[in-house]
């Protein structure tokens, strides 16, 4: 329920005041005229990854003990702490395009220092709270298995590649920057890129 209402009013705030996603508007451009079939399949591919993601629920609420205990508890914790982190992620990156002066710029507050995509970090993170809670029971391995699934399609498919390109477009050469400095995915200290020495030096 707080995963639900945390995206659900993530979602509802940005849609409300910004216009179409730019990912959606730039496969609609390469896609032509034959975006509107083009654009169905897409979405159903999302409610079907959606139903898939949702068996973790189901397995859960089937398979777990009535009675309060351990396997609760530390599932509760991970679940607040992934929530928390994605929370923050999101509000580091709304205060920094909040400001004027940040308008082409690339974040790099916070946890966007570590990874350029710690939202999706933690929502995934959020995933393995089921397999917690379904320890020792024949729910666990299909609820270990599709977090993994979900990384996938996040990380080669449909979350990071398409929000990049977007990201090349909109920011060019400072975005490619941070991605030479920044993990993509799994957060980590980020690297320093070279000195640029092609740059002219200075007459004596």
């Amino acid at each position: 329920m707080g995963w639900s209402l945390r995206l659900g009013t993530h979602l509802s705030v940005r849609i409300a005041s910004s216009h179409e996603d730019g990912r959606y508007t730039t496969l609609k451009k390469d896609w032509g005229g034959v975006k509107s079939p083009m654009m169905f399949g897409f979405f159903m591919i999302q409610a079907a990854a959606a139903f898939i993601f949702a068996l973790p629920a189901y397995f859960a609420m089937k398979h777990t003990p009535a009675e309060w205990g351990i396997l609760h508890m530390l599932a509760i914790l991970w679940a607040i702490m992934a929530l928390g982190g994605e929370t923050l992620a999101d509000a580091q990156l709304k205060c920094f395009a909040k400001v004027p002066e940040n308008k082409g710029q690339v974040c790099k507050k916070g946890l966007w220092r570590y990874s350029r995509h710690p939202n999706y970090f933690f929502e995934w993170l959020f995933w393995f709270s089921f397999p917690i809670l379904t320890w020792g029971t024949p729910g666990f391995i299909p609820t270990l298995v599709i977090p993994f699934i979900m990384l996938f399609l996040v990380t080669r498919m449909t979350g990071i590649p398409p929000t990049e390109a977007q990201a090349v477009l909109k920011r060019g050469d400072r975005y490619r920057d941070y991605q030479k400095e920044t993990s993509a995915f799994f957060p980590w200290f980020p690297r320093k890129l070279p000195e640029n020495t092609d740059a002219p030096t200075p007459q004596q």
